[in-house]
């Protein structure tokens, strides 16, 4: 039998019947049917398994038995309320089989009593206490198998089935006696292959230290055995031949496993709580990653390092205290404590996980970008400094030197690999992940955008929090912009803007600033993609001369031999900045969105791939930026507006499939393991790329999916020659005086 609770079995066993020609073996012929109880017909839906099994078993037993998938942590004793099941009454003709109330046995004291945190259906059993006296047909809910699906109401983690690598067995341990020669260890380890047949290994050393006590603190049986719940930690890729080892022994019943799951970033931390048992996702939290006062981005952590002895250790002190912080945050939120915590999921960049790991990170400060390792690592909660003694943590594995965790678990949520259509997965951040292929291959590639999409460098710019701009529209007629900010669903034209901005981004806010405070990354993509549209903008990124007359001209003011665009004027008497767009901020934007499309239209070169079918956008810019928009400003190359969508932090919902199964965990060392690597860095074709990507859209692409979808300009904007010939004008006259 597989270790852990029986899952869904391939083949049936001598006792499990096909569908067609239910019915009691018959004797042989002058052969007396063996003496024993009567026998039942049994069926489980909703898979279907059917069998014969004695009358009296319990429908938990009898599931065992033909290896039905219905969880349960409490060994039948009537307390987890995991093994709920529905009996359905009529008549089956399918299996020929009319089963009437009587099928199991009426409701006993135990089951009346209960009143676990899994509350009991009206029509539910619990599947320990019911016995079967009749043929039967029963339903297991999906809340009551193991391997079930998972119904995610907050984060989607696609379509997984549960495969959890710690599960939890409650046994008694009986009373120690002077002639008994085992350790305790040992006595729990066949306690639990006596009551569960389950085979184990052996105990892990975190686990020995409270053996005793937590034994003793068991409730008693009344024979002097106490009552305790042993959690096992399997290891291995298949199910079936996984090696388990005791991690915890727990007092008394225990029945939730906990997992956590967390996406290392940059910026910030994002963590989801999980029930291993059921998928439940019960806490999510972020915090700030207190590595930011230190640099902002990567390679500013990595200099730090680099100039300040003591530094990588300064640094692996603040992302682990974080990483502590933030597993008290989502075990407060869901009422828990951090000691029951089993299974930990990191996932992050290179730089933040081998920082994370107490690993030098300087030699991803330079060509060759080695890593110290590309496989996944384990180790103990404890080593990482989380304050969850019994956990594994599980760090995924990276692609390359600059292409980390953070992407194969993308990877392994969007699930390129799995399907022929040919994906463009692009996480956009400081430095840029692409993913591109399909089942046939995958390549992958970073880019250095750098902080200009989070607002960095960005004369107004700022983080996406209350207050920021983050959508825009401009009047192609009047060159008028109208403004959305984080914190408030009206659009400045709209009325109540003024005072909703002023209650609602006060109240999202922990400054006491309120009002309009300046723009973030995704607002920035839509200005600078509404100026070219509206015909302000050029096709090579410069912004038109001020009209002298008209109703544009309030609208781009004169700055020096360049010019800005006022993009937001404050109220009179309110106070606050004017927000205005300048020329220096929309060539940081073109260097980072050319950074990300070179490095899109190489591998789409190496693979030979003219245009992905679908783009999915991750991380939590990719979450928030209109596709529309990234492709007007040339972010990504011209394709089915349609095709392009969001996946919001793939990162992190990668990091959930890994936490809940050991066959995701695989199947993303698999995938990792065969992406072939393409290193921007020193490729001549890539500074050629970027060039061209210069230009709005591009410079030599065209752009007919867009066209259909939106009016572009003409290469020239009526007002753009002019402002081109201004710019170019003054740079010769520039050089002129250099020379």
């Amino acid at each position: 039998m597989p270790p852990g609770p029986p899952p869904p079995a391939d083949t049936a066993s001598a006792s499990v019947m096909d569908i067609e020609g239910i019915g009691a073996p018959s004797a042989e012929d002058g052969d007396e049917p063996p003496a024993g109880p009567p026998a039942c017909t049994v069926v489980f839906t909703p898979t279907g398994r059917t069998g014969i099994v004695s009358e009296g078993i319990t429908v938990l037993d009898a599931a065992r038995e033909l290896g039905v998938d219905l969880d349960s942590v409490c060994g039948g004793r009537g307390i987890c309320g995991r093994c709920q099941v529905v009996p359905s009454v009529g008549s089956f003709p399918k299996w020929a089989i009319t089963a009437g109330p009587e099928a199991l046995s009426p409701t006993g004291a135990t089951e009346a009593a209960y009143g676990g945190h899994r509350p009991l259906g009206p029509q539910s059993r619990l599947g320990c206490q019911a016995l079967v006296q009749a043929d039967v047909v029963v339903d297991v809910p999906p809340d009551s198998q193991l391997h079930g699906p998972v119904v995610r109401k907050t984060v989607d983690v696609g379509d997984i089935a549960l495969d959890p690598l710690s599960t939890l067995h409650v046994v008694t341990v009986p009373p120690p006696t002077l002639d008994e020669r085992r350790g305790l260890a040992q006595t729990v380890i066949d306690c639990v292959a006596d009551e569960w047949d389950v085979r184990l290994a052996g105990i892990l050393p975190g686990a020995l230290g409270a053996l005793h006590a937590s034994v003793a603190a068991g409730a008693p049986d009344g024979d002097g055995g106490r009552l305790v719940t042993v959690a096992v930690r399997w290891s291995g890729p298949e199910r079936g031949g996984r090696t388990g080892m005791i991690s915890a022994v727990w007092p008394d019943v225990v029945t939730a496993a906990l997992g956590i799951a967390i996406d290392i970033g940059s910026t910030t931390l994002a963590g989801h709580l999980t029930d291993l048992h059921s998928g439940e996702i019960l806490a999510s939290a972020g915090r700030m990653n207190p590595q930011i006062r230190l640099g902002e981005d990567l390679m500013s952590r990595v200099s730090y390092v680099m100039m300040n002895p003591g530094g990588a250790a300064e640094l692996t002190s603040l992302v682990r205290d974080a990483l502590a912080l933030l597993t008290n945050e989502l075990c407060d939120a869901a009422g828990t404590d951090p000691s029951g915590v089993l299974e930990v999921v990191l996932v992050g960049n290179p730089i933040m996980i081998h920082i994370a790991l107490g690993i030098d990170p300087t030699p991803l400060g330079q060509a060759p970008f080695t890593l110290a390792t590309d496989a996944a690592v384990e180790l103990e909660g404890p080593q990482m400094g989380l304050p969850c003694p019994a956990a594994r943590v599980y760090v995924g594995p990276a692609i390359a030197g600059h292409v980390g965790a953070d992407t194969s678990a993308a990877v392994l949520a969007g699930g390129p690999h799995r399907d022929e259509a040919i994906t463009l997965l692009v996480d956009v951040g400081t430095n840029a992940e692409i993913v591109l292929g399909s089942s046939q291959g995958l390549w992958a590639a970073s880019s250095p955008t750098g902080p200009a999409f989070e607002g960095a460098q960005i004369s107004h710019g700022q983080r996406a929090t209350p207050g920021a701009i983050e959508r825009v529209r401009i009047d192609p007629a009047t060159w008028a912009p109208r403004i959305r900010v984080i914190g408030c669903d009206l659009w400045s034209d709209e009325p109540g803007f003024a005072e909703a901005i002023e209650q609602r981004v006060a109240a999202g806010s922990r400054s006491a600033a309120a009002g309009v405070t300046g723009i973030c990354g995704s607002g920035i993509i839509e200005v600078v993609a509404e100026m070219y549209l509206a015909g302000m903008l050029s096709s090579d990124g410069v912004i038109a001369a001020a009209p002298t007359e008209g109703e544009r001209a309030s609208r781009v003011i004169s700055d020096g031999r360049t010019s800005s665009f006022v993009l937001y004027e404050p109220p009179e008497g309110s106070g606050g900045p004017t927000i205005t767009v300048t020329q220096n901020d929309v060539r940081a934007i073109q260097l980072a969105k050319a950074a990300l499309r070179a490095g899109i239209d190489l591998l789409c070169e190496r693979a030979s791939i003219v245009a992905p079918d679908r783009v999915q956008l991750a991380g939590a810019f990719g979450a928030h930026i209109d596709p529309t928009r990234a492709m007007v400003l040339g972010l990504i190359g011209d394709c089915d507006p349609g095709a392009v969508r969001s996946v919001g932090n793939a990162a992190g919902t990668g990091a959930l499939r890994a936490l809940l199964s050991g066959a995701q965990r695989a199947e993303m060392e698999r995938v990792v393991r065969s992406i072939r690597k393409i290193e921007t860095a020193t490729e001549p074709r890539f500074q050629e790329l970027f060039v061209a990507a210069m230009a709005l859209p591009h410079a030599t692409a065209p752009s007919p999916k867009l066209s259909t979808a939106i009016a572009l300009p003409p290469r020239a904007s009526p007002d753009a020659p002019d402002a081109v010939r201004g710019e170019r004008s003054s740079r010769r006259s520039r050089q002129r005086r250099r020379r």
